[in-house]
Order: C-alpha cells, then sequence, then structure tokens
C-alpha cells in the first residue's frame, strides 16, 4: 500500500499540470455552453425549429448529440455532451498510455518493478489516477450546470455521462498499451477506437427514429454499441436515466480486468502486436534526416488527409440542411453572416467546417514536431545527431515535414469541398471559397508548428502537454466562440478565427500578415535557438 501510494502520489505531481488543463478546459467549455445556448437559441419557438430540422436532416447529427426535447437544459446537453465525453475519453486514454506502455519504453517500469511494488502497483496506481480525474471532471461539470440553474439530477447526471466515457476510455487505453509495443502505437489505437466510436454512435442517432412532433429522436441499435450512444441515451435534463451510465462502468471494469490478465501473460517490454519487420535493405531516402521523418511521420499524415478530405466534402454537401435552418432561426442566420462577412449561408458553413480543417491540419504539425520530443527523451535523437547531422538541420526535418502533413490536410479538405460541391449541384463558388479558407487554415496551421517548435527548444519538457493545449484552446475558441457569442477579442486570440475568407466583395485578408509574420519569425527563431540547444533527455 505504501508503494501504491507513493506511485499515485507520482502520477499526481507528475500531471498536475496536463490535468487541469483537460479538467479545466472540459468544465469551462460547459460553461461556454451554456451562456451561449441561451444567448443563441433563447426561445423555446427557436429550438424546436432547429430540433426539426435536424430530424429532417440527421447528418447533422453526426456532429451533435440525441435530441430530447427544446427545455433549454436538454437542448444543451444535445450540442454540448458528446464534446465534454471526447475531452473526457482523450484524457483517460492518454493518461492511461503515458504511465503504462510509455513508462516501460523510457526504462521506468523495469525500475520500478525491480523494487517490492512489483509489477501490479504502477498499473493499479494509474487505474486510481484515472478514476480520481474523471471524478473531478464529472463533480466540475456537474457545478457548472447547476450553478446556471438547472436541475440537480439532471446535472449529475451530466457530469456522471462525461466521466463514464472517460472511465472507458482509460480501459481502452490501458489494454491498447498492453497490445502494442510502442507508446505512439497504443495512443493511436486509442484515438481510432475513440474516432470510430464517435461515428458509430452519430451514425446510429442519424438513422434513429424522430418523434411526432420532432423535438426528439430514438436512436437506433447502431448506437449502442458506442459508449457516447451510452452516455447521450441517458439524456440528462429529460430522462436521466442511470442504467446506460452503468454499461460504461461495466465496460470500464471489464476492459481494466482485461489490462491486468494481458500484464500478467506479457513479459515486460514485451507485447501482444508485434512491431512490423522492417526490410532487410534501408530505402536510399533514409540517408537523410528528412526520409526518416517522413518514415515515421508517413501513416498519421494520411490519417489526418483522410479526416481533412472528409471535413471538406461535408462543408460544402450541407448546404440545403443550412438553408433550411437559417431561413427560420434569425439567430442562426446572423451567425452564419457574420461568419462568412454578411455572405451567404452556405459561405458561413464552408467558414465552419474549415476551422475544424485548420484544427485537424494544426494537430498533424504539432503531432509531427512533438516527435521530435519523443525521438530525444527515447535516445534516437543521439544516435541521428551522433552522424554527419548537426541539430538546426535535424529540427528542421521535423518542421518541414510537419508543413507537408498540414498541406496535406488542407489540400484534401479544398479536394473534398470541390467532389462535395460537384456531388449536390450546389453553387461552383464554393470551390473557390473553401480554396480561400483552405489556403488560410494552412497558415493558422503553420502558426502550431512553429509555436510547438519555440516550446521545444525552449522548454522541451512541456514539449508534448503544451503543443497539444494550444491546439485544444483554439478548437474551443474557434469553433465555440462564434457559435456562444463570445467576444470577438477572445474568439480572434485563436489563429483559425482570424484566416482569410472569401466575401461578397472579394477575399477579407483579415489576420493573414500577422500569421505569417509569427511563422517566419517563430521558425527563424526556433532554428536559430536549436543551435545552442543540448540534448534534453528525460520526459
Amino acid at each position: 500500500m505504501s508503494a501504491l501510494g507513493a506511485l499515485l502520489g507520482q502520477r499526481l505531481r507528475r500531471d498536475r499540470w496536463q490535468l487541469v488543463l483537460w479538467v479545466g478546459g472540459t468544465a469551462l467549455l460547459a460553461v461556454a455552453a451554456i451562456g451561449g445556448v441561451q444567448q443563441s437559441y433563447g426561445t423555446e419557438a427557436d429550438r424546436q425549429e432547429v430540433l426539426a430540422a435536424v430530424a429532417a436532416n440527421p447528418v447533422i447529427m453526426l456532429f451533435r448529440g440525441l435530441p430530447s426535447g427544446a427545455e433549454l437544459d436538454a437542448f444543451t446537453l444535445f450540442l454540448i455532451l458528446p464534446f465534454l465525453a471526447m475531452m473526457a475519453a482523450f484524457m483517460s486514454s492518454f493518461l492511461a498510455v503515458r504511465h503504462t506502455r510509455m513508462d516501460e519504453e523510457l526504462g521506468r517500469a523495469e525500475l520500478v518493478a525491480a523494487t517490492p511494488a512489483g509489477r501490479a502497483a504502477p498499473l493499479a496506481a494509474t487505474v486510481l489516477h484515472g478514476l480520481l480525474a474523471n471524478v473531478v471532471l464529472a463533480a466540475l461539470v456537474t457545478a457548472s450546470f447547476a450553478g446556471a440553474g438547472y436541475t440537480p439530477l439532471g446535472s449529475l447526471v451530466s457530469g456522471l455521462a462525461s466521466a463514464g466515457v472517460g472511465l472507458v476510455f482509460l480501459g481502452v487505453g490501458l489494454v491498447a498499451a498492453q497490445l502494442m509495443r510502442t507508446s505512439r502505437g497504443a495512443n493511436s489505437l486509442g484515438v481510432w477506437v475513440l474516432l470510430v466510436s464517435f461515428l458509430v454512435c452519430g451514425l446510429g442517432n442519424a438513422l434513429g427514429t424522430p418523434s411526432t412532433d420532432l423535438q426528439r429522436i430514438e436512436s437506433s441499435g447502431l448506437t449502442w454499441l458506442s459508449p457516447f450512444g451510452w452516455a447521450e441515451n441517458s439524456r440528462p435534463f429529460a430522462d436521466d436515466a442511470w442504467w446506460p451510465l452503468a454499461l460504461c462502468a461495466v465496460v470500464a471494469i471489464a476492459l481494466t480486468a482485461l489490462a491486468v490478465v494481458l500484464q500478467r501473460a506479457r513479459d515486460l517490454d514485451g507485447s501482444f502486436i508485434a512491431e512490423r519487420a522492417g526490410r532487410l535493405d534501408a530505402p536510399a531516402t533514409l540517408g537523410s534526416p528528412i526520409g526518416l521523418v517522413w518514415r515515421l511521420s508517413r501513416g498519421s499524415v494520411v490519417g489526418w488527409a483522410i479526416g481533412g478530405l472528409l471535413t471538406g466534402v461535408l462543408a460544402t454537401s450541407l448546404g440545403s440542411v443550412i438553408d433550411q435552418i437559417g431561413t427560420k432561426i434569425p439567430a442562426v442566420e446572423q451567425l452564419f453572416a457574420a461568419l462568412s462577412k454578411n455572405g451567404s449561408l452556405e459561405q458561413g458553413m464552408v467558414v465552419i467546417f474549415f476551422t475544424i480543417v485548420g484544427v485537424l491540419a494544426a494537430c498533424a504539425a504539432v503531432q509531427t514536431v512533438t516527435r521530435a520530443r519523443q525521438e530525444e527523451t527515447h535516445g534516437t535523437a543521439e544516435q541521428v545527431l551522433a552522424a554527419p547531422v548537426d541539430r538546426v538541420r535535424w529540427l528542421a526535418s521535423f518542421l518541414a515535414i510537419a508543413l507537408v502533413a498540414a498541406v496535406a490536410v488542407c489540400a484534401a479538405a479544398v479536394l473534398g469541398a470541390w467532389l462535395g460541391a460537384q456531388a449536390k449541384g450546389a453553387d461552383a463558388s464554393l470551390a473557390w471559397d473553401a480554396l480561400v479558407a483552405g489556403t488560410g487554415q494552412l497558415a493558422a496551421a503553420a502558426v502550431f508548428l512553429v509555436l510547438t517548435a519555440l516550446v521545444f527548444v525552449l522548454a522541451p519538457r512541456l514539449t508534448i502537454a503544451l503543443g497539444w493545449v494550444l491546439v485544444l484552446v483554439a478548437l474551443l475558441l474557434g469553433m465555440f466562440g462564434p457559435l456562444f457569442q463570445l467576444p470577438d477579442w477572445v474568439t480572434n486570440l485563436s489563429p483559425v478565427a482570424v484566416t482569410p475568407i472569401a466575401t461578397t466583395d472579394g477575399v477579407d485578408v483579415k489576420g493573414l500578415w500577422w500569421l505569417l509574420a509569427i511563422v517566419v519569425a517563430g521558425g527563424a527563431l526556433a532554428l536559430g535557438l536549436m543551435r545552442r540547444r543540448e540534448l534534453a533527455a528525460g520526459d
């Protein structure tokens, strides 16, 4: 027990700032949703029109929750619950891998196993750590809704639903860490399970049965294959059902037990899914640092580009849906008009979806740059730099491939927008709007690239945590700022919110020149400082 307490304290200390950002960010998102819905959809008639349009066009439910009525509190959860649950899921999955597989990679687990703590205590400490993090998240989400005057029971169900999904993905992360050979592979597996679960839930809701008044939808059986579906079917502030959340608890316990069994059945630093065997002879491209970085990153670049392609398709293929909603609800029409600088509703839709593209491109770029930190902590960077490769050239290789990743995502999104416009017979000018928006979001993604590089040079231990936090903040401000009518100066703190857009009068460059100036100056500063920076081992 003393070893378990010491390990738990070590995890809490190591993750204190990351958990503050994840948990605090989730609570702030709930608070922003409350204020935004009250401002944008203040009347029940507005909310009824939105739900009727959703029932008639269920593709919208791929990105929202399960409608349970037009009451203010239930409508708020329809808009925000999937994202609260997703935040908890990402936090928990990354936490599980960080303290299991990553510790094995870095040799920490072997040191702990050599003490009286053995191999079981670290896993138990990680489970307790994840449980505490989700309990705090549930408490803050509950307090956010209850503090706004929503019913206490519905507020509690909202918090437990968010944390319930988090606990399921804590188990997913623990199992992935047993299956995969590297922390990178385990995190990738966890993210793919999360995204597929989210999509399955959305499809299940889209295939559901609407009520006669179009204010409520009963999800199809497909939804019950996803923990997001279990959380949404608890229907906070409508049914306040507890039993779907019991499914989250049962699956979380089962996955944790499976992780324990798998750990006992394998050797330390072993895995059940072996790494793919390499070629006997290395290709010529691996003779340069940029070729090596591309080899490490190409899989993730393709994955992010596919996400950009699908987002681009949706950006131009939902025009009829937006027309139906916007022409009936003045608040929605004003939102899209503001986003498109008084352009059409379809132009506003392109702006919103390409904000998502900017976030995806930023994720691709940040993930590539953070690989430099991973290579450094794993000791492989030292081997590369022992060859005739200087530190500036080594870092520049990661920055170059990160830029390629961002370009791939934005280009795929523009292609998808063109395909979506062609398939729906939409106005051909939407493809031009998408090209302008995609080019601007590329500049925004490049800002995150250089900011992460600067963190890597100046505070290497914060590279991974701070790099992803910057993207998370941009996501919250860029996507939810206009929807929740936050002040312009707050929304404009996100680079993805100040990129150029096409308007009826031409192109509004907005903050493009500032973004480019930050990219050039930040990139030059990062490479210049790298010349004098020594390798920083450890996590």
